[in-house]
């Protein structure tokens, strides 16, 4: 793997990609961002606000734009949104310019981790784990497709996956 590549952390909310991804790209010296928090930024307005006004469509939109313009530059650690994966063309781009790994988490735990969160429009329905259940059918197959790594996140701690990461991204390197 060419030692310029940017890594991108794929996975549904709630897996820990922001938090992974922040310590990762402090161990590398790398700089770290969230698409989503890029999507804010641009916008000056929360991601429940872009989905009230533009629905789920427009806020996909906003976020195919971010990922192409994220993913041209190097040396760069990116968590995703959890349904960056439904636009191809963010597949094949997250695919074709990084490293990219899926942090696996099973939907009960992603339940435990988000049931609170008001942040998070999709899971503002009646059943928030039958949601995630749903999400997790219709997305695993496509963040697998799109994975470099498959990582199960449910049994470690974000440290424990850092530390598997820097062991197969210097492996990576050395190959």
């Amino acid at each position: 793997m060419e030692e310029h590549r940017n890594i991108y952390l794929v996975g549904l909310m709630g897996a820990g990609k922001t938090t992974v991804g922040r310590m990762l790209a402090k161990r590398l010296g790398r700089q770290f961002l969230d698409s989503d928090h890029e999507i804010v930024e641009r916008t000056g307005v929360p991601i429940p606000t872009i989905f009230e006004i533009e629905g789920e469509e427009g806020f996909r939109r906003r976020e195919a734009q971010t990922i192409h313009d994220l993913t041209g530059g190097s040396d760069l650690v990116l968590a995703t949104g959890g349904g960056v994966v439904m636009n191809p063309d963010n597949r094949s781009r997250l695919h074709d310019t990084g490293w990219v790994v899926y942090l696996n988490v099973p939907p009960r735990l992603l339940y435990e981790r988000t049931r609170h969160d008001r942040n998070r429009p999709l899971l503002q329905v009646g059943d928030p784990l039958a949601k995630l259940e749903e999400l997790h059918a219709a997305r695993d197959p496509l963040y697998r497709e799109t994975a470099h790594l498959v990582v199960d996140g449910s049994h470690l701690v974000a440290a424990g996956i850092v530390q598997h990461l820097m062991r197969e991204f210097n492996r990576l390197c050395k190959a």
